[in-house]
């Protein structure tokens, strides 16, 4: 993909990082969100907007402020843990909620190493295997 497709807006990126699913006009951008280089850090966007109301929530609980540290430390450590986790069956279950086969998002960034690998792989023919 050359083009990077249109965006959602605000109100429908959240609707989307809570598990909601865009319109069809988004569908293009759905894919380049969960295939591009940068999938997993906007993996863990997502994932920060599912945990960080929580947990800040829970610091406004009563009780000693260790404690309530250590509650929001550890369910941090857990929601992300297992997000990244799951974060291809995420994926492909993003894709899938818009129209596209299940391993499409696999396949997808699977094609994009392979050419990012074989373009490496000739530039470092080129340079240290030349023919004498």
């Amino acid at each position: 993909m050359s083009r990077t497709p249109r965006r959602p807006g605000p109100h429908r990126w959240l609707w989307y990082a809570l598990g909601g699913r865009l319109p069809e006009s988004y569908r293009e951008w759905v894919l380049h969100d969960v295939t591009s280089k940068t999938w997993l850090w906007r993996h863990g966007l997502r994932t920060t907007f599912l945990v960080g109301p929580l947990s800040a929530l829970w610091l406004l609980l009563p009780g000693p402020l260790g404690l309530r540290l250590s509650l929001v430390l550890l369910a941090l450590l857990v929601g992300y843990f297992y997000s990244f986790a799951f974060a291809e069956e995420n994926a492909e279950h993003r894709l899938s909620k818009h129209g596209y086969d299940y391993g499409t998002g696999k396949r997808v960034r699977a094609a994009a190493k392979a050419e990012a690998e074989a373009d490496i792989r000739a530039r470092y023919l080129a340079r240290y295997r030349q023919p004498e």
